[in-house]
């Protein structure tokens, strides 16, 4: 790629107005679950952001006199009859609503009301934190399959096991149907519901990555990974013309449908008979969840779909190089690329970019 090349323009996107588009019209539940986390104050501003977006926010507290002060009016019983109508007209009016449930068996509590308002989220506010294996590494994301091997044997996979009550209620809530549940830290919720890397765990019954071809509605999240991808030294540099054309076949895994956890893109090998998988990306916080696995057999079919005889990529990192490796392709010599692949390219970065190459 000549050095005059222009650099890679980010669209004017934030991960902040992604997620505020992703809540906007829905009911999220944030519990306050113990006495040290139920301090309202600590939490008032990401509460208002998330009404200010166009979420409607139901917080659940063992302290009804701190959800007056935030609600400047009685709050709601988790018990009382026809809690639904009233947590709707609450949330229809101002955006949000605040239930007090005793303390005393409050997990049940909470989870009754989640399920009883049809939330799509729940979010439990812990200072411990989200959940973090027995090497003390977070993990991010975790499906119920996984969260019982963990919790095996006196939570023996588990870094620490005293909260092991907080992971039984939140077994329960997934297994009774509530579509997902995050635990994090009061002071880090804003980056758990705002960022890509979160900064806690989200629990959902399964895991469930699904990879489709992305839409004009989904470039303003894939342009964004391509220029981190590029600025981390993954992915090459690219004009804006080059991001088009990439856009153009890219496709994206996600994550309950939702969440956009990793892409990649199908490009033409410029021989008439190959195809290049390119820009691929997974976000950290989806590694070691099958992100790029399912990427790249993706790119697999739809490379047979194609009628192309082999697919290749190209890497300057070692790591992403065993990824491809393990997942079929054979590293060859940059002879045996199409020639169209090595025209205009970068020479500094061509000397480190090793290729890899399976036969369909």
């Amino acid at each position: 790629m000549p050095e005059n090349r222009p650099a890679i323009v980010e669209a004017a996107f934030s991960e902040r107005e992604f997620y505020r588009r992703e809540f906007q019209g829905r009911t999220l539940a944030v519990a306050l679950g113990s006495e040290a986390d139920s301090d309202i104050g600590r939490v008032a501003p990401v509460l208002e952001d998330l009404t200010r977006g166009g979420a409607r926010v139901v917080v659940i507290s063992p302290d009804a006199s701190d959800l007056e002060g935030w609600l400047g009016e009685p709050p709601l019983c988790s018990g009382q009859p026809s809690l639904e109508g009233a947590v709707w007209r609450a949330v229809s009016a101002a955006g949000r609503a605040g239930i007090h449930a005793p303390g005393e068996r409050f997990g049940p509590h909470c989870r009754a009301v989640a399920l009883r308002l049809g939330v799509f989220k729940l979010v439990w506010l812990d200072a411990g934190g989200g959940l973090r294996d027995a090497s003390g590494r977070r993990l991010a994301f975790v499906h119920l399959d996984e969260l019982g091997g963990l919790l095996a044997e006196g939570g023996a996979g588990l870094a620490t096991t005293e909260r092991m009550p907080l992971w039984r209620d939140v077994v329960a809530g997934v297994e009774a149907g509530i579509p997902s549940i995050n635990v994090c830290a009061p002071d880090s919720l804003d980056e758990e519901l705002f960022t890509y890397a979160g900064s806690g765990t989200l629990f959902t019954s399964q895991r469930y990555i699904s990879v489709r071809l992305l839409g004009v509605d989904d470039y303003d999240a894939a342009s964004d990974l391509i220029a981190r991808g590029t600025r981390e030294g993954y992915l090459a540099s690219r004009s804006p013309e080059e991001i088009d054309r990439v856009l153009a076949g890219s496709f994206g895994a996600f994550v309950e449908n939702r969440h956009l956890a990793g892409i990649g893109t199908l490009l033409p090998g410029g021989d008439g008979r190959s195809g290049e998988i390119a820009s691929l990306y997974t976000l950290t916080r989806f590694l070691g969840e099958g992100v790029g696995v399912s990427l790249v057999a993706f790119a697999l079919e739809r490379a047979r779909a194609l009628g192309h005889e082999c697919m290749f990529a190209c890497t300057t990192q070692p790591a992403v190089g065993a990824f491809f490796e393990r997942n079929g392709l054979g590293e060859v010599s940059q002879d045996e690329i199409p020639a169209s692949k090595w025209a205009d390219y970068d020479p500094t970065r061509r000397a480190k970019v090793h290729c890899y190459r399976r036969t369909l």
